[in-house]
């Protein structure tokens, strides 16, 4: 694995600076933003109107829990430029969401946006243990996703070499592995498992390429699925995280040296964490739900926005900035099951504690008889699944029957696959949960 010696002389001074002299930068900022937001956004204007609250009202950093939220339905009824802070003729680039369960949410840059957004790539890179000597993969997706052209920018500002490959074709992926010597990939933590599985497929040993870290983000993942990674493919494995509303990839990355949750560059967002119901802003180091105001965007500011990400806020360790919990889950994604709430990355920790399962799984909901059943189908690891025998296989659902039941409190059906049972995600993000609980009330 990589060196983690640090050398703060590749970094930025505000990334070490102390809390007072970070806060007055983030007072100076966020007043700007309110200000920008609430002259040239209407729905701003009206939002801090309908609050009673005015931009002057910001007089230390406490007083933002004064300003109303905004959500994501906020950014689809604004759809696609009502919430732009300034002229098209300012805006040299949009991104969108998918739109697949309604509108996209959209989001837009200025010149300004861009060079900021690849200088926070960048420095997540480094924070990385990564240099202008890397040669990068990006497997991340190209288009109107976030993810590709935000880790590819932040790459070149870093100064290394890109290899601008996007999401799927793993026959590609690997060729390009093997062929062109990256030192760094970038994709969803799933979708390296995926090439890893089918490196071995081949006959190849995943832990002998030239790859050294790699940058995994984009979906939530549990330090348990962080060792899988590393032990198979003898890489660093780090955190990144971002979300397109507020920049996309680079908001808040892990340093390598530590691996101990994301740091947030808090000198362009700041972080709340909030009672998910009451919206009660809570102390740090409680869990709850992360809010992000942006500081320092010109195109699209984001005041107070939720993300439905379940995080606690920690003190600054490698950085003096504060980092972020590993997310458990997404409030809008929680699973409720008989009455107890449950999350994927609940059940992903059990199966990846134990040494016969790999990190491929789904969690299949259904109704029996009105009552919530949960079947979790986990695949073997690829060199036991064709010698354990029915008896083991029996025990094994058993166990993790056991332990799921310890740690969530839900009795779960358990399945035990053979290796490459589960679809792979070719791109994107991994399929984890199937819910057929409406289908069956609605009949099909």
């Amino acid at each position: 694995m990589a060196d983690t010696t640090s050398n703060t002389a590749t970094h930025e001074p505000i990334e070490f600076a102390d809390r007072a002299t970070l806060a007055k930068l983030q007072l100076e900022r966020m007043r700007w933003s309110l200000q920008h937001a609430y002259d040239n956004v209407p729905h701003y204007r009206n939002a801090f109107d309908a609050a009673g609250v005015q931009p002057s009202d910001l007089r230390e950093l406490a007083d933002l829990a004064k300003f109303p939220f905004t959500s994501k339905q906020d950014l689809r009824d604004n759809y696609p430029y009502g919430l732009f802070a300034v002229p098209m003729a300012d805006i040299v680039r949009v991104h969108a969401s998918s739109g697949t369960t309604g509108r996209p949410t959209v989001v837009g840059y200025t010149r300004n946006d861009i060079q900021t957004w690849a200088s926070v790539m960048a420095r997540s890179l480094r924070a990385a243990g990564g240099s202008r000597n890397d040669i990068i993969l990006n497997s991340y997706g190209y288009g109107l996703f976030t993810g590709g052209l935000g880790a590819h920018y932040g790459g070149e500002a870093l100064g290394a070499t890109v290899i601008p490959m996007g999401g799927g074709n793993t026959d590609k992926q690997i060729q390009l592995i093997q062929e062109f010597g990256p030192t760094i990939i970038l994709a969803t933590p799933s979708y390296m498992l995926t090439l890893a599985d089918e490196m071995e497929r081949r006959g190849l040993d995943p832990s002998s390429t030239s790859l050294r870290m790699g940058l995994f983000g984009a979906e939530p993942w549990t330090n348990e699925m962080r060792h899988e990674i590393e032990t198979r493919l003898g890489i660093d494995a780090v955190d990144v995280y971002g979300l397109s509303e507020v920049m996309g990839p680079g908001v808040a990355c892990e340093c390598v040296e530590t691996k101990d949750g994301p740091h947030i560059w808090e000198d362009h967002f700041y972080p709340e964490i909030i009672d998910p119901v009451s919206g009660e802003v809570l102390p740090e180091g409680e869990l709850g739900e992360l809010v992000f105001t942006s500081l320092t965007k010109e195109a699209m500011p984001v005041i107070r926005y939720r993300t439905r990400d379940l995080t606690r806020l920690l003190p600054g360790t490698a950085r003096s900035m504060r980092r972020m919990d590993k997310i458990t889950g997404r409030s809008d994604d929680m699973l409720i099951i008989r009455g107890v709430n449950v999350f994927p990355t609940q059940i992903e920790e059990v199966l990846l504690r134990n040494d016969k399962l790999c990190g491929h799984y789904q969690l299949v909901l259904s109704r029996d008889a009105h009552l919530d059943r949960l079947t979790v189908r986990a695949e073997l690891r690829p060199d036991i699944s064709e010698s354990i025998g029915r008896a083991d296989r029996l025990q094994l659902a058993a166990d993790v029957r056991h332990a799921i039941k310890s740690l969530v409190g839900v009795t779960a059906e358990i399945e035990i696959l053979d290796t490459d049972s589960i679809e792979r995600t070719q791109v994107g993000k991994a399929k984890r949960v199937i819910d057929r609980r409406n289908l069956q009330e609605a009949g099909l």
